[in-house]
């Protein structure tokens, strides 16, 4: 049998370990040694790539956001930069929800994870979007919705994966995604609005200056994780992995000495839990390298690449590229459709002239819009879970947002110095 034929057979067979249940990081570690195996690539080149797959500073950077997200629920900051969002904007229709969009963009902005951004303000604000006259469908879509922006506003987990994968300056990407950060939790919000109107959905209060004085100073602690984040990286002071060595150490010490809502006797089970993110993470990212040499020696990117030249225009090279990325979004996860794709269709955009970290954005922008689209959408299933609204029934109030979303992705791609203006300035690079 030919190894085309082969090659095939082991795909299909680990497509459907992949639909059974099986971890993703074992589906890619038993395609890599069927393939290894039918090329008659050496299994020992494996053990060693795995190690020095991991072997690189700029990944501590991974356990350490994650420790960071854990901490500042734990500590109660998550609570407290909510109640700001909603002294700033609960006089407007819809409010509420369009605080709760803030309050994601805030939390994503220090922890960097999209389903615990969507997990985290969603269980503090959708209960309190539901006693404030909000439909709970929608509340929950809103939750999912907002926790999108947590790969896109820096820091973020999946920019340290991209830049690994592609030798790109980490700190140049986070400085990239902040502008069309801000461009996504905007978009959702005027959605918010718009939807919040026409349903007379949403209770207001008064706009208080007083009020918002007094919910931004009990939320000093979150702004100065965030002012410590995103300065120490933007001025040069830090790396990301040393800035997010500091702000972990900021926030034990803001939990346990401040706010004290973090017992010592806690910290075991706060580390356990990042611990066991970071465990499902790792793998995923020591095999995926492994797969990146075994699709060069295939020549995937080559017959991809020959696919797209094929298009000519560089915008519509562009659009496919991106449409590529959408469709992978329904049905996988970030880091797979990242580590699986990247490598591939980062350089035809790069062949058509697209800069290397504004394609980035493009990706991670379309891979986050996966989060909240079927039939995948692992937001969709975190704010189920916490919420226990069916899948299918959020899905039908995320469509707005969905379509928001849509359209700051089409102004991200096709108006580059959103992604690059500040990258300029950046101290770093």
């Amino acid at each position: 049998m030919e190894d085309g034929t082969l090659i095939t057979l082991i795909s299909l067979g680990v497509t459907l370990l992949f639909i059974i249940g099986v971890p993703i990081f074992l589906v890619i570690g038993f395609w890599v040694v069927g393939c290894s195996l039918v090329i008659d690539f050496t299994l020992a080149n494996i053990g060693v790539t795995l190690f020095e797959g991991l072997n690189f500073f700029g990944l501590l950077a991974l356990p350490l956001f994650i420790m960071t997200g854990d901490l500042i629920n734990a500590a109660g900051i998550a609570k407290r930069m909510s109640d700001f969002a909603y002294s700033i904007l609960g006089w407007v229709r819809g409010g509420l929800g369009m605080a709760t969009i803030g309050a994601c963009g805030m939390f994503a902005a220090i922890s960097g994870s999209n389903a615990g951004t969507t997990a985290t303000i969603g269980s503090i604000m959708q209960p309190e979007m539901v006693k404030n006259n909000y439909d709970e469908r929608f509340a929950a879509a809103t939750a999912a919705a907002g926790g999108t922006v947590g790969i896109i506003i820096p820091p973020s987990i999946i920019f340290i994966v991209y830049g690994f994968l592609l030798d790109l300056s980490i700190s140049d990407l986070f400085v990239g995604g902040m502008l069309p950060g801000l461009l996504m939790v905007i978009a959702m919000q005027l959605a918010c609005y718009v939807v919040c109107k026409k349903n007379g959905w949403g209770n207001l209060i008064k706009f208080e200056p007083k009020r918002i004085l007094k919910t931004g100073l009990k939320a000093y602690l979150g702004i100065i994780a965030i002012g410590i984040v995103i300065y120490g990286i933007y001025s040069g002071a830090f790396s990301p992995t040393e800035a997010a060595g500091v702000t972990v150490g900021f926030c034990l010490i803001a939990g346990v000495l401040i706010t004290r809502q973090i017992k010592l006797r806690e910290l075991p089970n706060i580390l356990l839990r990042s611990g066991q993110i970071t465990g499902m993470l790792a793998p995923l990212i020591a095999v995926s390298v492994v797969m990146q040499q075994l699709l060069s020696l295939l020549g995937a990117g080559e017959v991809v690449r020959g696919w797209m030249s094929a298009i000519g225009d560089p915008t519509f090279v562009l659009l496919a590229c991106m449409m590529l990325v959408l469709l992978a979004g329904t049905v996988l996860e970030s880091l797979p459709n990242t580590i699986i794709l990247a490598p591939i269709l980062a350089p035809i955009a790069y062949s058509v002239g697209v800069d290397p970290i504004h394609f980035a954005v493009i990706f991670l922008v379309g891979d986050a819009i996966g989060f909240i689209t079927p039939p995948y959408g692992l937001n969709l299933y975190v704010a189920s879970g916490i919420t226990g609204i069916p899948y299918f029934t959020i899905v039908k109030y995320v469509l707005p947002y969905l379509f928001a979303l849509m359209v700051a992705w089409m102004i991200i791609a096709f108006w580059p110095p959103l992604s690059t203006y500040l990258v300029q300035f950046s101290a770093v690079g």
